[in-house]
């Protein structure tokens, strides 16, 4: 496949979705909703944790005791519950746009909460990985590094699918990443192509964003700009986790043979390089 044809690809893929969001904006609402509870919720428990224990959190990566792994283990366990928790949600919700249903919020959030048992143990199993996966980064040398850089690649690429798995599927976390690991090995091979265009929207959004913002701060005050600047970076990063999202859900739509929207067929089908 040509590099023109992926770029072309890439920018319908991204203005379907986007087309999807401005038609139906309340999916925005989802990941508004999880960043938000992201930095409540850990914000509060680190603070409490540093105030009553008066950890020194600066030297955890070279010099971590029990306590510490324990409190980081908790870190990754509630960022990604709280990440898939509202990412089912969000898939679930473009499912039923899919199919032509209108959605709410509260129907999103109550779907979700309905599968929180196997949401709650793949949190733990992530959190596991990711503990792991720092752990052994922390001590290894060089090459090592290099090593656990490729294995963390592989794991997301193999876990792709597992929101949507876990969301539709009722299988264990464990079961669940190797059907996703089974779903890009058959459907499409074992790697991403570089096709997938989100990257795009984000660079000339923060293009867009660095430009707007310099302007602002030349001509009203740089307090002002930086300020336009960050408000602005937290929505393009909110829309654009969201389109991403939402095609998600559209390509395990498609690999089910069930209603995907306006997604072209042959864009999805070129999502990940064949074997």
């Amino acid at each position: 496949m040509s590099l023109s044809t992926r770029l072309s690809n890439g920018w319908e893929m991204g203005m379907t979705s986007l087309r999807i969001i401005q038609n139906n904006p309340k999916l925005l609402l989802f990941p508004v909703f999880s960043s938000l509870s992201l930095i409540m919720i850990l914000g509060t428990f680190f603070g409490g944790v540093a105030v009553v224990s008066s950890l020194d959190f600066s030297g955890w990566l070279h010099d971590a005791s029990w306590p510490q792994f324990l409190l980081l283990f908790g870190y990754y366990l509630v960022n990604y519950f709280i990440i898939v928790f509202f990412n089912v949600a969000l898939v679930y919700s473009a499912k039923r746009i899919f199919e032509g249903h209108e959605v709410t919020l509260t129907e999103g959030l109550n779907f979700s909460y309905s599968r929180i048992g196997v949401i709650l143990q793949w949190a733990v199993l992530a959190a596991t990985v990711g503990m792991i996966l720092r752990t052994i980064q922390r001590e290894a040398g060089i090459i090592g590094k290099i090593v656990i850089v490729i294995i963390g690649m592989v794991w997301s690429i193999t876990t792709y699918f597992v929101v949507p798995v876990l969301a539709f599927e009722n299988l264990t976390p464990i079961a669940a990443v190797k059907r996703s690991g089974a779903i890009i090995k058959e459907k499409w091979g074992e790697s991403i192509s570089a096709n997938v265009g989100f990257g795009i929207f984000t660079l000339l959004g923060y293009l867009a964003i660095g430009i707007v913002a310099f302007l602002v701060g030349y001509v009203l005050h740089p307090v002002a700009g930086i300020v336009l600047g960050f408000i602005a970076v937290l929505v393009l990063h909110t829309i654009v986790s969201a389109a991403q999202t939402v095609f998600l859900a559209a390509a395990y739509q498609h690999i089910n043979n069930e209603p995907y929207g306006d997604f072209s067929e042959g864009v999805l089908d070129a999502m990940f390089i064949r074997k």
